[in-house]
């Protein structure tokens, strides 16, 4: 009798020591999953490159080289220089505004949009602004009309907001894609940064460049304001005129 509680101690026993099969099944079952979290990651990883590209393209180069033609044009003089100008900046901005929707869908479709991220969040801001951007431009009223000075200035504005968004979200993107993909970025910021770096170079310098030109030229129809050199004479001459007046 003292061996039967024995026998249905040690059989409740056996199931808690006896090992299951249920580890092994799980250790697949991961293995499974990292290698399809590894083969979705060249997928992703491609449409993440793409993306980047696109709105580096529409945001980095061609937003800015629209605002250096329609910056430029203001002080050209020549009818066919400025109808030229304009159409650069008008089908770069409209080129702009299609490679961000592209990338825009991209994002919408094929990525993780929970908006927890101020590159999503700046994102979604930039995406609006352009396209309400894009419909002031079209809407563009004729040079002396009444609403041509607040459309001006709307259309500068809003110009201004999505240069600056658009640089912005594009470090913030870079900083995301370190943080999904574990890579370095540090070439790629440091090309971003000297574009920038030469973009605004360029954008000051080409606003002086008529300004610098003129310093050595004195045109018949601008008046000379009187500088040291007018208001004091050299002291050669002070001393020749002195000598004469006593003699």
């Amino acid at each position: 009798m003292e061996f039967l509680p024995k026998l249905v101690f040690i059989c409740l026993l056996l199931p808690l020591v006896s090992p299951s099969p249920e580890p092994i099944a799980s250790v697949a079952s991961n293995t499974s999953n990292k290698d399809n979290i590894n083969k979705l990651s060249h997928k992703l990883l491609f449409e993440i490159t793409i993306h980047g590209f696109l709105l580096w393209a529409s945001m980095g180069f061609l937003m800015p080289v629209g605002i250096l033609a329609i910056r430029m044009s203001n002080r050209e003089e020549c009818g066919r220089r400025l109808k030229i100008l304009f159409h650069v900046h008008a089908f770069a901005q409209v080129f702009a505004v299609l490679l961000s929707t592209a990338g825009a869908v991209m994002s919408f479709k094929n990525f993780n949009n929970a908006f927890n991220n101020n590159h999503q969040r700046i994102g979604v801001a930039l995406y609006g602004i352009i396209w309400l951007q894009a419909l002031i431009g079209f809407l563009r009223p004729h040079r002396g009309s009444k609403g041509r000075s607040v459309w001006f200035f709307m259309h500068w504005i809003l110009g201004t907001t999505v240069s600056f968004l658009g640089v912005l979200n594009i470090y913030t993107g870079l900083q995301a894609y370190h943080q999904k993909t574990s890579r370095g970025i540090k070439l790629w910021v440091t090309l971003f940064t000297a574009e920038v770096c030469f973009i605004g170079f360029f954008y000051l310098f080409q606003d002086k460049w008529v300004y610098i030109q003129k310093q050595g030229v004195i045109l018949g129809t601008e008046s000379v304001r009187p500088s040291i050199d007018h208001l004091a004479p050299p002291k050669e001459k002070q001393k020749e005129s002195i000598a004469m007046v006593s003699c």
